[in-house]
């Protein structure tokens, strides 16, 4: 029987162990930041053990660090955080993408950008959105504080190898919708659990028809679909990606290898599930969850359960409203799902020529200092600057209420960000996940608009 990618990857760094098992696996790359690596950092101390492969362990600062005065960090708990991974890479040799250097940024988009990330390996972080990486034809996973350690001391993680479930994404996208679209559809409609137990593999015209940073926005809430890996084929497109990067020093070397990263016709999978993106519409979460979530025009759905019911009563929402009614105060447009050049870009060509609608606070925050260089060398700053949006330092920033910037209590925000939980952008913050369009549309309007009528 044929194998899937994913069993390929899985099985070629498999170091003992029988399936069905626990198997130890060989980690190829470990990425590290400031809030999951200092206890990890502090059990090699005691044990007095030393960091194994500190050549494969690479650090960023992303959750902690301010978006506006990058090193006037006032909270003690994050100044801690971000100088205790200072102070640890340096003493264990780690490489450090630190505050303010060119390569600093959020870990899932200094990987790629990097070329750190490569098909065929075995990637892992603290941190759940690590299936990103996923997107290179990658096993690509988030970890424990405990197993972070494990990692530092051998290189090596135990895991049990999940079943594989194939995501057929076929049609064409309309215009207007994009991967975040895709992403949020599929969880709306399966929910947060269907991916529970088993590695995602994304497949299909309409993936293949997609950049490597819309793939990776996909692969980024395979998470959110309750799976731990969410993986796709590497090809011409993601060749072409990693060429000619830093750390893709053996490029020449490795791509023939990375051709033979596919699933086998004959392989079978445990589960599949098709969807047709030709007649997709621009989605916007209602609720506290991913899965609660609707089409543009679709009206929200009535009250079936308990969470429902406190959802609603959280958004200051009703069932029978529209994503139109929403009365939004923020904007974001940031975040490891959503950050990426070519996400600004797209946002940008709505922004440009207009001006912030007055109720609303709109910030822009690059991913990592490349991709905030790459767009200021072609003027994205200046269009987002001239419309009133706030442009800023790099950094995790809004996503998560762990640094200065946050929604205030009560307020709806309109976020490129993967997750919308109760106070995930800060305490009583609401929020809402679209695409970067949508979420500059909304800047504009004041309020949330069919993108489609705005995007030509």
């Amino acid at each position: 029987m044929g194998k899937t990618l994913f069993d390929k990857v899985w099985n070629k760094h498999v170091l003992t162990g029988k399936e069905g098992d626990p198997q130890l696996l060989y980690i190829d790359l470990h990425l590290i930041h400031e809030v999951t690596s200092p206890q990890a950092f502090e059990g090699l101390r005691l044990q007095n053990r030393q960091l194994r492969r500190p050549d494969l362990t690479y650090a960023t600062l992303d959750h902690n660090v301010p978006t506006v005065d990058i090193f006037n960090i006032k909270d003690e708990i994050a100044n801690k955080q971000i100088t205790t991974l200072q102070n640890n890479a340096k003493e264990f040799g780690v490489h450090i993408f630190d505050m303010g250097s060119d390569e600093q940024g959020i870990v899932h988009m200094v990987g790629p950008e990097t070329g750190l990330t490569q098909p065929g390996k075995t990637i892992v972080c603290g941190d759940s959105h690590t299936a990103t990486h996923g997107a290179f034809g990658a096993i690509a996973f988030g970890i424990g504080t405990s197993e972070v350690e494990h990692v530092f001391a051998t290189q090596s993680l135990w895991q049990t190898k999940p079943k594989n479930l194939k995501i057929d994404v076929t049609g064409k996208l309309p215009t207007g919708v994009y991967a975040k679209d895709i992403i949020l559809h599929l969880i709306s409609q399966y929910g947060v659990d269907f991916g529970t137990g088993y590695a995602l593999e994304f497949s299909g015209e309409a993936i293949r028809s997609l950049s490597m940073e819309a793939r990776m926005t996909i692969c980024n809430m395979a998470i959110e679909a309750g799976a731990k890996y969410g993986m796709m084929e590497p090809d011409e497109t993601t060749f072409e990606y990693v060429k000619g990067r830093p750390y893709a020093t053996n490029f020449d070397n490795s791509v023939d290898e990375w051709r033979e990263l596919y699933t086998d016709d004959d392989a079978e999978f445990d589960r599949v599930i098709e969807m047709d993106v030709s007649d997709l519409e621009p989605q916007v979460t209602w609720g506290t969850s991913p899965e609660m979530g609707v089409s543009f025009n679709t009206p929200f759905p009535e009250i079936e359960n308990v969470n429902d019911e406190r959802a609603y009563n959280y958004m200051d929402l009703k069932p029978g409203q529209k994503a139109e009614d929403i009365d939004l105060g923020y904007v974001f447009l940031g975040s490891c799902t959503n950050a990426r050049l070519s996400d600004l870009v797209e946002a940008s060509h709505i922004v440009k020529g207009n001006q912030v609608h007055p109720n609303i606070t709109a910030i822009v925050v690059p991913g990592s200092r490349t991709v905030k260089k790459e767009a200021e060398k072609i003027g994205l700053d200046k269009i987002f600057k001239e419309a009133g949006f706030d442009w800023r330092e790099p950094g995790c920033s809004m996503c998560l209420g762990m640094n200065p910037d946050q929604v205030p209590n009560g307020v709806h925000c309109a976020s490129t960000s993967n997750r919308n939980f109760e106070g995930r952008q800060g305490k009583g913050a609401r929020t809402h996940l679209v695409s970067p369009a949508m979420a500059a549309a909304a800047a504009i309007n004041g309020k949330f608009v069919d993108v489609r009528k705005v995007v030509v």
